[in-house]
């Protein structure tokens, strides 16, 4: 995708926006099994040691699935999706490879580690890449109509 093309490129506050969008939907799924299978007592444990199998399922497992499964289907979260972005591939325009969005996933934790620096990188970078789009060959630009 070229930069000449009239494209809109998300920024870093309105995907800031999207991303406590989803981490709110995905904590009113995941509360109530963790509630269920766990107690209360869950959320005022000391420390934040995974508590089991179901756990890890409910805390990472089921996250991930479920934020590909959304960008495989509508190339969005419902974060992205209300604030009307999609993400693309960064040559093409097009759709992304499911290898795309899986490698995007896992990219997350590189942009996360060195103090989210790959996230905030979106605030700088021409075309609001964040380190994870550059290693996937995505951006997230406004959804075409």
């Amino acid at each position: 995708m070229s930069d000449t093309e009239k494209v809109q490129y998300v920024g870093f506050w309105l995907r800031v926006a999207a991303s406590i969008i989803d981490s709110v939907l995905v904590m009113m799924v995941i509360t109530p099994f963790l509630l269920l299978v766990y107690g209360p007592d869950y959320f005022v444990a000391p420390g934040r040691a995974l508590h089991g199998v179901i756990d890890f399922l409910l805390q990472y497992i089921f996250p991930a699935v479920a934020v590909i499964v959304f960008w495989m289907t509508r190339s969005a979260t419902p974060g992205k999706m209300i604030i009307g972005a999609e993400i693309v591939d960064a040559r093409t325009g097009g759709k992304p490879t499911t290898g795309q969005f899986i490698g995007r996933y896992f990219a997350y934790y590189v942009s996360m580690i060195p103090l989210f620096l790959g996230f905030l990188w979106i605030a700088f970078d021409k075309r609001k890449q964040g380190w994870h789009d550059k290693l996937a060959g995505t951006v997230v630009v406004r959804k075409r109509r």
